[in-house]
């Protein structure tokens, strides 16, 4: 039996690394309560939110925290048409936020989470993990079994090529969930009970060639590094699919990554899940994506993209393509996702134009 931590009495870091530089994002339909928790960790930086759902349905958020919050309405005025790439009643329309910010790091986070516990009993602060993962290097090109040989207490192993010890720029840090597992609906349906309550003190680089199923609900990454790549799909409401927008987005950004020669890290930080979502309601989100996912998975095997791409801008137009090309013939709707990628490229750019010789030098 694990329990979230008790974070009552610790103070607020007014101090914290990257205060600057970092928005945390938050999807959510209800009341943020869980910010409490999360305040000495959390409070000291910009947060974005984005409301799914009603937009005139008034959402709290505890005093004391800086704060911008978007709903659907500020969504279709400031991306015009181009707002059809948002998804609605999904939590992929957090990734708005990544598109609006201007900070170069993103930390997103659900708010069914909340602070977990390590093995010693103390209150992990996930933020503070990622940006460590997220300022030291990775290593995806030889797999180190020490795990992160930049970590404090370890060191490349015997063997390891000293070419390839500098690493290089870690784009996304990907943490892991105690108590409540992300499991498909299938899995909760016969292990309704199953709990995570394994600690595992590690980080690890993802190897360059392999793919993993990004969970979107503790997430941060280099936003200058991958930021365009980072979109979560067209799901949820109106769409044939739900469940797989973070798993699209890693899918994604892996390939992308591999490409570019930049890391993805997966481990470390914990949060504490608090509730499962029902297993029934999921089924009828993702049961296509459960036979889809079969053919997309090799698809993003085999992508190769042109040594002309090197911007994640064409990396990712490039995909588009491949997608339209290679996916419509599995469903109509990998057409429309597509051209729902392409536009996503179009709006970030709008909103993020690139910076001239002149802003660069102001």
């Amino acid at each position: 039996m694990v329990e979230p931590a008790n974070t009552v009495g610790i103070p607020v870091n007014h101090m914290p690394q990257l205060k600057d530089e970092l928005d945390i994002v938050i999807p959510t339909i209800r009341n943020l309560d869980f910010l409490e928790m999360w305040r000495p960790f959390l409070q000291p930086y910009h947060l974005i939110i984005v409301q799914d759902g009603d937009p005139s349905k008034t959402i709290a958020v505890p005093e004391g925290f800086d704060y911008e919050l978007y709903n659907r309405n500020d969504i279709n005025r400031i991306l015009g048409p181009k707002a059809s790439c948002i998804s609605f009643k999904d939590s992929a329309c957090r990734c708005f936020g990544y598109m609006v910010s201007k900070k170069k790091y993103i930390f997103t986070i659900d708010d069914d989470c909340f602070v977990a516990k390590d093995p010693s009993g103390k209150a992990v602060n996930a933020l503070e993990q990622h940006i460590k993962n997220l300022l030291c290097p990775s290593s995806p090109f030889f797999f180190n079994t020490l795990y992160d040989p930049y970590r404090e207490g370890a060191d490349f192993v015997r063997g390891y090529p000293f070419s390839l010890r500098e690493g290089v720029s870690t784009a996304v840090s990907h943490g892991l969930w105690l108590n409540i597992p992300d499991y498909d609906a299938p899995t909760q349906l016969v292990k309704p009970k199953e709990r995570n309550t394994r600690y595992v003190d590690a980080v690890m680089t993802i190897p360059k060639g392999t793919l993993f199923p990004m969970c979107g609900m503790n997430l941060a990454f280099d936003r200058e590094l991958i930021g365009p790549a980072m979109y979560f799909g067209l799901m949820g409401d109106g769409q044939p699919i739900g469940r797989y927008d973070d798993m699209w987005a890693g899918w994604c950004i892996k390939v992308i990554c591999d490409h570019l020669s930049l890391g993805v890290k997966t481990g470390l930080p914990y949060i504490y899940h608090s509730k499962a979502s029902n297993p029934f309601v999921n089924l009828k989100k993702e049961y296509k994506g459960i036979f889809w996912q079969e053919e997309i998975i090799p698809f993003f095997q085999n992508v190769k993209l042109s040594k002309e791409a090197v911007t994640v801008q064409q990396c990712y137009i490039e995909l588009s393509k491949m997608v339209k090309e290679k996916l419509s013939s599995l469903d109509p709707y990998f057409d429309k996702l597509a051209d729902a990628m392409v536009t996503w490229i179009e709006a970030w750019d709008e909103l993020n134009p690139p910076a001239t010789a002149a802003t660069a030098k102001a």
